[in-house]
């Protein structure tokens, strides 16, 4: 079964490029955004629903926003979709920036369904960011910088270990089924270009309600901390909705979060070359005749 990949970092365009393939393919785009499953949650997670027009979208407003979504679930969910749409003779096309999902699904990743462990939580409620961090370092190798991005993810990330430590029976080795069927595309954007739209797009999200939007959800009962967790716009404009910055210092700060979080990214994507899964980078500027070609020629090479 054929599976194609479009990834690459924030504000790169890859929602549009995914679209393109879909209507030259006959595809379905299958998400791969760590945020885009929460619905409520719509400038701030860049769904732009709009941009998909016809095109059927899978994974995107799943979940309410307030829950927290995890990498077992997307696995499940994700596998299913890709499924799916390839039983229906659809070219399904995973699209998303989050590095840990893309290479999860790739690496054909099986995870056990890891439960709550309210004891552990309540030994851990009083640590430290950094003493969580140091914690979770001795447990595991931190590649995933999210891990360890508010303290309520790195003690779900420390559940989980503790999880795989005490069963190591359910534990399964990373690479149990790699899939041989994907071509991975990467949107490639330089940093002057790429930090030129993520001002741009941030701005513009300001303009169209964002923050009406998170306010609108802490009204609905969620709480401070469970938006906070979400990170980048959900936990700087949750400090600023609650009186911790200013609305200058929570723009200022989101805007560096944001071009932070996508050079953390390009650092996933490289990383992930290095441990064996190619990427075709094609320009963000391409043409989107040419883009869909070249897409077109690296599969018909599988």
């Amino acid at each position: 079964m054929a599976l194609l990949i479009i990834t690459g970092p924030t504000a790169s365009g890859k929602t549009t490029r995914a679209v393109d393939c879909a209507q030259a393919f006959d595809g379905e785009i299958i998400s791969a955004d760590s945020r885009q499953v929460y619905s409520g949650m719509d400038i701030g997670t860049g769904k732009d629903l709009e941009e998909y027009g016809d095109t059927k979208a899978h994974i995107i407003d799943i979940v309410p926003a307030g829950y927290k979504y995890n990498l077992y679930e997307y696995l499940r969910d994700a596998t299913k979709a890709i499924d799916s749409v390839a039983s229906r003779g659809k070219l399904p096309i995973v699209c998303g920036g989050t590095g840990l999902y893309v290479e999860s699904l790739l690496k054909g990743l099986r995870l056990p369904e890891v439960p709550e462990n309210k004891e552990l939580r309540q030994s851990l409620a009083g640590k430290s960011l950094a003493e969580l961090t140091e914690q979770l370092s001795r447990m595991k190798t931190l590649h995933n910088v999210t891990d360890v991005d508010t303290a309520q993810r790195a003690i779900r990330a420390i559940e989980i270990a503790t999880y795989y430590a005490e069963h190591p029976d359910k534990a399964v080795d990373a690479t149990p089924h790699p899939r041989t069927d994907a071509t991975v595309i990467g949107v490639d954007i330089d940093r002057e270009n790429r930090r030129q739209r993520i001002t741009r797009r941030l701005y513009a999200r300001l303009e169209e309600g964002m923050i009406e939007e998170v306010e609108g959800l802490l009204k609905s009962g969620i709480n401070p901390d469970d938006l906070i967790y979400y990170g980048l716009e959900y936990k700087y404009l949750t400090l600023y909705l609650t009186n911790h910055l200013t609305k200058e210092q929570m723009i200022s700060e989101l805007e560096i979060a944001i071009h932070q979080f996508a050079k953390r990214q390009m650092t996933w994507f490289r990383g992930m070359e290095r441990r064996g899964f190619p990427i075709k980078w094609l320009p963000w500027d391409m043409p989107r005749q040419e883009f869909v070609e070249a897409v077109r020629n690296e599969m018909n090479r599988k």
